[in-house]
C-alpha cells in the first residue's frame, strides 16, 4: 500500500494499492499541479515519478538517506571488527564491578595468555581461503556434495560458503561473534595471576558472579593459556552496534569516555577512521543542505578501499538528482511517517472486517 501525503496541507490526498510504479505514475498523470515529489529510495517510486510526473522535482528523504549511510556502516564496523577486538586486546581491563574487591593492591601481569588477536586473523584467513575455493568451484560447475567430499568440509559450512554473496557477509559473522563468558574474563585473569588455575573453582567463582555456562567453557578458554609470554587481560570490546553508534553520532554529543574509545578504534583501524570522517563530512553536508557537495564527497569515499560505502554510492549516483535536491532543500516526508502510525491504527481495528476501499476511505476521511 502506498499512502500520499500532501506535506504542505500535511493530510493524506489518497491511498494506492501496492508500492508499484505504474498506479504512481497514473495517479501523477491525473494529477499534473504535483511540483515536488519526497519519497524513499524505492525505485519504484522514483520510476514511477520520472513516468507520471516528469515535471516534478524528486527528493530523496533525508532520514533515509541517513539510514542507507547507517546500514553501510554497520557492515564496514562489521568487516573490519576484528581491529576493533585487537585494540582491546591490548587495553588493560578491569575485574567486573561485582567481582570481589583486591585490598593488596594492582593485580599482576596475568601468567597466561590468550592471542584473540592472531587467531581471529587466522580465522580471517581461513575464511577468505573457503570462500574462494568454494566459489571456484562452484564456477567450475562442482555440485556441493563433490565440493565437501574435496575439501573435507560438511554440507552445512559448504552451503554457507556458497551461498554468500560476499566475503564482508562471511566476515561479519565470523569476527563478531562473542560468548557469555566475554564479561568474565578480566576477572579469570586477576584469579589466574593470583594463583588460582582450578577450572571447577573458577567456574564457581563467576557462577556467584552471574555466570551461567558450563565449566566445559571455563576450561576450553583456560586451555589457551600459556605458562609464558604474560600480557593484561583484555577489555572486553564493545559490541559492534555501539561502535556504529559511536561513529554515527555527533562527536560534540559523545561522552569523553565513548570519544576517547572511538579515537583509540580510530587509531587502530585506517579504515574506520576513514568511515568516520566521510560520515561525518555527509552529516555536515546534511545539516547545511550542501547537497552540491555530494559528487566531490563520493569522489573522496571512492578512494578508500570501503567496499560497502562503494555500494551505497552506487545507489546514489543512480538517484543522484533526488539525493542532491534530498540533501539541498528542507522538504521531508517525516510527517508521512506519522501518518503511517495513524494508518496502522486504523489497520488494526478494521483487522479481518475490512477490505482496501473501505481503509482508504477511512484514512482519507481521517476516521
Amino acid at each position: 500500500m502506498s499512502h500520499m501525503v500532501d506535506l504542505e496541507r500535511r493530510r493524506p490526498v489518497d491511498v494506492l494499492p501496492g508500492r508499484e510504479a505504474e498506479p504512481l505514475a497514473a495517479w501523477l498523470r491525473d494529477h499534473p499541479e504535483v511540483e515536488v515529489i519526497c519519497r524513499d529510495r524505492a525505485g519504484s517510486y522514483a520510476e514511477g515519478a520520472r513516468a507520471g510526473a516528469p515535471q516534478a522535482v524528486q527528493v530523496a528523504d533525508a532520514w533515509h538517506l541517513w539510514k542507507n549511510v547507517g546500514e553501510a556502516v554497520e557492515k564496514t564496523v562489521g568487516a573490519h571488527f576484528v581491529c576493533v577486538r585487537a585494540v582491546f586486546e591490548e587495553m588493560p581491563a578491569r575485574a567486573p564491578t561485582d567481582a570481589p574487591a583486591d585490598d593488596e593492591g594492582p593485580v599482576a601481569a596475568p601468567v597466561g595468555t590468550l592471542d584473540v588477536c592472531g587467531r581471529e586473523r587466522r580465522l580471517v584467513v581461513r575464511t577468505r581461503e573457503r570462500f574462494t575455493l568454494v566459489q571456484d568451484l562452484l564456477g567450475q560447475g562442482a555440485s556441493l556434495e563433490s565440493i565437501c567430499h574435496r575439501l573435507q568440509l560438511d554440507r552445512s559450512t559448504v552451503r554457507r560458503f556458497a551461498r554468500a554473496t560476499s566475503i564482508d557477509e562471511l566476515l561479519v559473522k565470523a569476527v563478531n561473534r562473542s560468548t557469555i563468558l566475554d564479561k568474565y574474563r578480566p576477572y579469570l585473569h586477576q584469579r589466574w595471576n593470583e594463583g588460582c588455575h582450578d577450572p571447577a573453582q573458577l567456574h564457581r567463582d563467576i557462577t556467584a558472579l552471574g555466570f551461567t555456562g558450563s565449566i566445559q567453557a571455563v576450561r576450553r578458554y583456560l586451555r589457551t593459556f600459556t605458562p609464558s609470554a604474560p600480557a593484561p587481560a583484555p577489555r572486553p570490546a564493545p559490541r559492534p552496534r555501539r561502535v556504529v553508534r559511536w561513529i554515527m553520532t555527533n562527536p560534540g554529543n559523545l561522552t569523553d569516555e565513548d570519544a576517547l574509545t572511538l579515537k583509540e578504534i580510530r587509531a587502530g583501524c585506517p579504515e574506520l577512521d576513514a568511515v568516520t570522517d566521510h560520515v561525518r563530512d555527509f552529516a555536515e553536508m546534511m545539516r547545511d543542505l550542501r547537497g552540491d557537495q555530494l559528487p566531490d564527497w563520493m569522489e573522496r569515499v571512492e578512494q578508500d578501499p570501503l567496499p560497502a560505502l562503494h555500494s551505497l554510492i552506487t545507489g546514489l549516483r543512480r538517484d543522484q538528482d533526488a539525493v542532491i535536491a534530498g540533501l539541498s532543500t528542507p522538504w521531508s516526508s517525516g510527517q508521512v511517517e506519522g501518518q503511517n502510525t495513524r494508518v496502522k491504527l486504523i489497520k488494526r481495528a478494521g483487522y479481518g472486517r475490512a477490505n482496501f476501499d473501505l481503509l482508504r476511505k477511512r484514512i482519507l476521511h481521517r476516521t
